[in-house]
C-alpha cells in the first residue's frame, strides 16, 4: 500500500487534506516501534507509511506543544504541526543524520514554521487595520506597538546570542533535555518516556545541564 499525495487518516490528525490514507494495523507497526529516529527517516525517505505514521505518534504531541507555545492558538498550531509533517514526508531527505540529531531539526523546522505563521498572522492584521478594515480592538498586538529602545534591543540580542552559544555548548544529551523542558514545554516524566530514558537519568541531565548553563552565562555576563 502507497500514498498518493499526503498521509491523511482519523487516526492522525488530518495531516494531509488529498489523499486517503488507512492507518496500518498495530501488528504491522510493531517491528518499527523501537526504531531509532535516524532509521525511521530513512525508510521514509524509501516511503514507507509505517514508518511514518510510527514517528508521528512518537513526536506529534511535542510539535503540537512547541507550536502552540509560540502562536497561543490551538486552531493555528494544529495547522502548524499538519505542515509539519506534511513537509516532512514530502522532502524527508532534507534531513542529514551527520549534521545532528533528528528531534533537534524537527524542533528547528517547528519553531520556523510557527514563526512564519506568526509573522504572516501579523501582515494579516497589518492589512486589516487599513483603509479597508478596521483592526480588531479585543486582539492583542503579534509585535510590540512602544517605541524601540536601540540600546536595549542591543543588549537584548547580546544576551540571547550569550544563551545560545552556552546551550549549544552543553553535551548533546543534556542540550537535548532542556530543549525538550523549556522549548517544548515537556516534563522530566515525558521526556523520559519521549527519549526511553530513566527519569532519575533525565533529571539528572536536567540539573548538570542547568548548573553548566549557569557557570557559562556567569563568566560572560
Amino acid at each position: 500500500m502507497a500514498w498518493d499525495g499526503n498521509p491523511e487518516t482519523p487516526g492522525i490528525r488530518n495531516i494531509g487534506r488529498t489523499a486517503e490514507f488507512t492507518r496500518p494495523a498495530e501488528a504491522e507497526l510493531a517491528s518499527r516501534i523501537d526504531w531509532p529516529d535516524d532509521a525511521l527517516m530513512v525508510a521514509i525517505v524509501a516511503r514507507d507509511e509505517h514508518a511514518f505514521a510510527v514517528l508521528y505518534d512518537r513526536y506529534v504531541d511535542l510539535v503540537y506543544s512547541a507550536s502552540f507555545r509560540v502562536l497561543a492558538d490551538a486552531q493555528l498550531a494544529e495547522d502548524a504541526s499538519q505542515d509539519v509533517f506534511v513537509r516532512l514526508w514530502q522532502r524527508p531527505e532534507t534531513f542529514i543524520a551527520e549534521r545532528g540529531r533528528f528531534l533537534s531539526w524537527l524542533m528547528s523546522c517547528t519553531r520556523n514554521r510557527a514563526v512564519d505563521e506568526l509573522r504572516a498572522r501579523g501582515r494579516r492584521r497589518k492589512r486589516e487595520g487599513g483603509p479597508l478594515g478596521e483592526p480588531d480592538e479585543g486582539a492583542q498586538p503579534v509585535f510590540s506597538t512602544e517605541p524601540v529602545d536601540p540600546l536595549h534591543s542591543a543588549q537584548l540580542h547580546e544576551e540571547q546570542a550569550i544563551v545560545r552559544g552556552a546551550l549549544a555548548a552543553l553535551p548533546r544529551d543534556q542540550q537535548v533535555c532542556l530543549e525538550l523542558a523549556y522549548f517544548g514545554g515537556l516534563t522530566q516524566q515525558e521526556i523520559a518516556t519521549r527519549l526511553h530514558e530513566p527519569l532519575g537519568t533525565i533529571k539528572t541531565r536536567i540539573r548538570l545541564g542547568m548548573q553548566k548553563l549557569r557557570r557559562a552565562l556567569e563568566q560572560k555576563v
